[in-house]
């Protein structure tokens, strides 16, 4: 399941880690979490019915549903304004980042499931890309985010490793 994060606390929770890997303008932060679920709010409180004397219950919006949200990916990008001014190459990344995750998340050895916020953190070179949305920055995008994503499965293989094959290293 791949879910999108939607929340500033989770945002901040995961950006609080350390990078997981770094390209030349992009960082990816991991920690293994589900979103944080949404606050509870009472759904009869203090309403005037007009149907006469109702029963005093409360019932909470969310009580019918799990209270643990279900494993799987979460993904949250930051493409700040000051690194893709206009708003065409910011919505641009946003996309290439979805599908470079997506197609990372549905591999044969997907990503550890968690919280994965990817970040722009330099913007890219306008006198190389001139337009906004062209071709050329949309296929830079995608290969760099690509090869990100691989550096960031690069730990989890690590963990995945026999201690044997540890130990003779």
């Amino acid at each position: 399941m791949i879910g999108r994060i939607l929340r500033s606390a989770d945002f901040e929770r995961v950006l609080g880690s350390p990078s997981r890997a770094r390209s030349s303008h992009f960082a990816v932060h991991h920690v293994a979490a589900s979103p944080s679920l949404p606050g509870k709010k009472l759904s009869t409180d203090a309403a005037e019915l007009s149907t006469g004397d109702a029963p005093d219950i409360h019932i909470l919006v969310d009580e019918g549903r799990a209270q643990a949200l279900p494993q799987g990916c979460w993904l949250g990008s930051v493409v700040p304004k000051r690194h893709a001014r206009r708003a065409v190459t910011r919505t641009l990344l946003k996309r290439q980042i979805r599908a470079a995750f997506v197609a990372q998340a549905t591999a044969e050895e997907p990503l550890l499931p968690g919280l994965w916020v990817v970040r722009l953190r330099a913007p890219f070179d306008v006198k190389q890309f001139p337009s906004a949305s062209s071709e050329a920055l949309r296929t830079a995008a995608r290969v760099e985010l690509a090869q990100l994503f691989e550096r960031a499965r690069a730990p989890q293989r690590e963990q995945q490793r026999p201690t044997r094959a540890r130990s003779q290293a």
